[in-house]
Parts: structure tokens; C-alpha cells; sequence
């Protein structure tokens, strides 16, 4: 027989109501918990996808775009991308001959960023990503015989930018304006090396050996950006082609 206090109160019923409560508040934090931590889940996910779509956006754009080898004179591009930053950086072609640098080009990139997507180009190419992640979108713009003593014609975009770094978080227009003219020097008979500085290096160093040259890597300038240099086998007629995009970005 269940002694029941003086007052009639059962305190074996109050415990078990007192634990009942706690149990649920408990469940209900868990719940509330596992549900913020989904939905944070979720939303990473989201944001993952969207930056994704607008690396793919963006270097479709770029690659139809800016395409200097097969444009002359005036030329509008829009960029478009959801969130992200759009921006040049200084970038250097050299073409190396048996006797050291015979030229330097300024030429200048174009790269976007959204967090760990990026996309850019330089020396003609599109490229997606940084170091070993880096892919090709869009190859250089050099053209080489395949046999040794043949021709190579060294393409070299140069952006001559000015304007904005163009940045947003709610949908971003950029308006990419050039005006495309080309100069043609002839280098003459020699062994050549050409050397792309840049931030995605195995994505270029895919483009050099499309071309049947060996790449190897040097920092030219000590600024901590390498080029990847493509190496072309025997003496070649080679020939420079600049061309000048003079390149402006505004926004909208």
C-alpha cells in the first residue's frame, strides 16, 4: 500500500508530470535545433548551385564575348551574374627566344569571383577555377605546326583596360565595351618559348600541350603569379599578332 502525504498530494504523479514536461521541452529544442541545422544545410546548398550556375554563366559569356582573333572595331558585351565580383589584373605575355625575352605584352585579364567559383581570361583563353582545379574553356589563342622547323603565330590579347571593378548580391550587369585593332610583327627564324602568366596553370598548361609543347613554370617578376611556359620543338617562323581590345567596364 502507497503511503499519500498528509495534503493528499500524490508526488510520484507530480515527478512523472514534472519529467513528462521536461521531455517534451527537450524534444522540442532537438526538433527546433535539427530543423535550423537543415535549413542551414539547405541554404549552402542553394548558394553552392547559384554561384555554380553563374561560374558556368559567366564563362559562356566571356568565351562568345571576347573573342579578339575574329572581331575588329566596336564590339558591347554584357556579363551578367547573380552575385560575384568582376575585375582586371595585371597579366603578362612573353614570347622567349634563344637569346632571352624578345617581347613582353601587357595584356592584362579579366577575372570574375563568387567565393571559391572563378572564372577568367587571359592570352585568349577562358578558364574556370584556380591551380590544380583548373579547367579550360576556351583555349590560347597561339597557333603552331605540329612539326619541329614549322611556323607559330603567337595570338596576344592585350585588354588596355579601364573602368570599375563591378561587385553586387542581388543580380549584377556589366557592360564590357571594346574596340578590337591588331598589329602583326614578324620575329623571324628561331627556337621560342611562350610564357602566360597566370593563377590557373594547369588549365594552360593543358592549351600548350593541345599544341605538342612541353610547359614548364617560372616566376618572371617575383610578384608571386607564375607563368606556365610552352616550350615548341626546333626553329620556328614565328610571328607576333597583338590585339588591342582596349577594353572598358561600366556597370549596368
Amino acid at each position: 500500500m502507497t503511503a499519500v502525504p498528509a495534503d493528499g498530494t500524490d508526488r510520484g504523479a507530480n515527478r512523472r508530470a514534472q519529467s513528462n514536461v521536461v521531455g517534451v521541452a527537450l524534444l522540442l529544442g532537438i526538433t527546433v535545433l535539427s530543423l535550423a541545422g537543415l535549413t542551414a544545410a539547405v541554404g549552402t546548398v542553394v548558394e553552392h548551385h547559384a554561384a555554380e550556375a553563374d561560374a558556368t554563366r559567366v564563362a559562356a559569356q566571356l568565351d562568345d564575348g571576347l573573342d579578339p582573333v575574329e572581331t575588329t572595331g566596336p564590339r558591347r558585351i554584357r556579363v551578367a551574374f547573380g552575385s560575384g565580383r568582376l575585375e582586371t589584373v595585371r597579366r603578362d605575355i612573353r614570347v622567349v627566344d634563344s637569346t632571352g625575352v624578345r617581347r613582353r605584352i601587357r595584356a592584362g585579364g579579366l577575372v570574375y569571383r563568387n567565393g571559391d567559383h572563378r572564372v577568367a581570361f587571359v592570352a585568349g583563353a577562358v578558364v574556370r577555377g584556380r591551380g590544380a582545379e583548373s579547367s579550360l574553356v576556351d583555349p590560347l589563342s597561339i597557333t603552331a605546326t605540329r612539326d619541329a622547323g614549322g611556323v607559330l603565330v603567337v595570338g596576344a590579347p592585350r585588354l588596355n583596360a579601364t573602368g570599375q571593378a563591378i561587385a553586387g548580391t542581388r543580380g549584377v550587369t556589366a557592360t564590357l565595351r571594346t574596340t578590337v585593332s591588331h598589329e602583326r610583327t614578324a620575329l623571324g627564324d628561331d627556337t621560342y618559348r611562350v610564357a602566360v602568366e597566370t593563377e590557373a596553370p594547369n588549365a594552360i598548361e593543358r592549351s600548350f600541350l593541345r599544341l605538342n609543347a612541353s610547359v614548364t613554370r617560372r616566376d618572371f617578376d617575383g610578384d608571386g603569379v607564375e607563368s606556365v611556359v610552352g616550350q615548341f620543338s626546333g626553329r620556328r617562323t614565328a610571328y607576333l599578332v597583338v590585339h588591342d581590345l582596349d577594353l572598358e567596364v561600366t556597370d549596368g
